[in-house]
């Protein structure tokens, strides 16, 4: 019986080891052999979470025309894996990746870091800030005196507690987007929303637009959902989308669905323009495509004084063309699980039926809490102490890194919770790796691009401020030095493989 899960095509595996950036050169030393650069490659491939554990590789003939290289050089490559056990092999079952041993399996997401491990390791791998106290428990205490009635029905509401939806609906409305109760769906957090929006408007097999980079979960999660992913790639700096190849793709491509985040994106932090937004959906509209829009930064604007452009929704106030989702997760707390559907009645009824088959219903509690919050206006106060958070910590978090690395580079954002960092030449995947040795956890740009792009990045989050922020940037800078080095988690360096 065979040892493998799922299996990864020659021409997928060649084209993500040649994007892999190089590592920097070290005077003195001698470039590898081919089936060790080889090898490296693939065992960071595995490292990264960007080949899954339990994958079947390509045979030795196919992976070695993919490359170019001969087959002497991949069975050699695959030997040191097997060595090293990165690789198992069965005659007629052919070869798999795996992991040593005592190695953690590497996430292909960005999971948060066990709680156990806090102590040792600082956790910039999760865009997500403590509870803002005492307004978590003020609004538990108000949810458990509203709870008694609740608990006399059977607790399940697949559309969400109507006091809940209502109450998303008026602040719509109050934004200037006039919203019935009909127009919304609870969901379990934002990521919730979105799997069930997947399912119901793109099959296996459907292009869906992302931008490029975009948030690493949601990419995850279409792909996993069978989604071809179309990247399209940013404007330069923070100035937001590129409309002229939103149009290309949305007339070439056709997508059934496009993803993306206007309001501070993930993890680039760019703000789209108003002119931005009406002429995407103006796009999405002629070609056809649902426009899914992430709003869930978008209460986070971290500087005093500033204009925060209209809803992407104002462009389509029915719902038919886009489809906004939003969360309390970024804004209140990631453990309060709650988000929630903006889009037309029946686009909402559709999604409701659909939920019979998945989770049923959003937690009651929790939905109470959340309402409880916005009816009393302690989600105003919440929201203003949680930027104001944010915005210490940003502030710490950029002076730190440009102290300690003044070759990285990047634009500070006007909000959101991210810092997108160009890490003067040196490999994202390789700083992600090396840092978990020295006590920092970073994501590299590969987790948020489509086949390996944005390896010369990291993203930094707003997570940590004032002293810990400082220290952050100190193991940021040795993992630094100890890539340009060419350390990696032995004592042999990981040398990128190019055909």
């Amino acid at each position: 019986m065979a040892q493998w899960t799922s299996a990864v095509g020659a021409a997928q595996l060649a084209r993500q080891l040649t994007t892999q950036q190089p590592a920097p050169s070290v005077p003195g030393t001698r470039r590898p052999p081919a089936y060790r650069a080889l090898a490296d490659g693939i065992r960071l491939l595995v490292l990264e979470g960007r080949v899954p554990v339990a994958a079947r590789l390509p045979a030795e003939r196919e992976l070695a025309l993919s490359l170019s290289v001969s087959r002497t050089t991949v069975a050699a490559a695959y030997e040191a894996l097997r060595a090293e056990g990165f690789l198992e092999s069965r005659r007629g079952a052919g070869s798999w990746t795996a992991v040593p041993a005592g190695n953690p399996l590497p996430a292909r997401g960005l999971e948060p870091l066990p709680p156990e491990s806090l102590g040792s390791m600082i956790d910039l791998g999760t865009a997500a800030l403590p509870a803002p106290e005492p307004w978590l428990t003020r609004a538990v205490q108000g949810a458990l005196e509203e709870l008694p009635p609740y608990a006399h029905t059977h607790g399940d509401y697949p559309a969400g507690l109507p006091a809940l939806r209502r109450m998303l609906a008026d602040r719509y409305t109050g934004r200037g987007i006039p919203t019935m109760p009909e127009q919304i769906m609870v969901t379990t957090g934002a990521m919730g929303a979105i799997d069930a929006i997947c399912h119901l408007f793109a099959g296996r097999g459907e292009r869906i637009a992302v931008e490029s980079p975009s948030y690493a979960n949601i990419l995850q999660l279409m792909r996993e959902a069978g989604a071809r992913l179309v990247p399209v790639a940013m404007a330069e700096g923070l100035t937001g989308w590129d409309l002229g190849r939103w149009r290309q793709v949305l007339r070439e491509a056709a997508p059934r669905l496009a993803y993306v985040v206007a309001d501070f994106h993930n993890p680039t932090g760019a703000l789209a323009d108003e002119d931005q937004r009406r002429q995407l959906v103006d796009a999405a509209r002629s070609a056809g495509t649902v426009l899914v829009v992430d709003e869930t930064m978008s209460e986070l604007h971290l500087d005093p004084g500033a204009e925060m452009p209209r809803p992407v929704c104002a462009f389509d106030p029915a719902g038919s063309t886009v489809l906004t989702v939003g969360s309390a997760s970024k804004a209140f707390w990631a453990g309060m699980r709650i988000g929630w559907v903006r889009a037309a009645p029946d686009v909402i009824r559709s999604l409701v039926a659909a939920r019979a088959y998945a989770d049923l219903g959003t937690p009651v509690l929790e939905q109470l809490a959340i309402n409880w919050l916005m009816r009393t206006g302690g989600w105003e106060d919440a929201v203003a102490l949680r930027r104001a958070q944010a915005r210490e910590n940003r502030d710490a978090l950029v002076a730190a890194v440009r102290e300690r690395l003044p070759d990285w580079e990047f634009e500070v954002p006007r909000g959101g919770l991210t810092l997108w960092v160009r890490t003067g030449g040196l490999s994202g995947s390789r700083l992600a790796e090396v840092g978990e040795r020295v006590g920092v956890r970073v994501p590299s740009g590969p987790r948020f691009g489509v086949d390996g792009a944005f390896e010369g990045y990291v993203r930094l989050p707003f997570t940590v401020g004032g002293p810990v922020a400082v220290e952050a940037a100190a193991r940021l800078a040795a993992a630094a030095r100890l890539v340009a080095k060419g350390a990696s988690t032995g004592t042999e360096a990981p040398r990128t493989f190019v055909a």
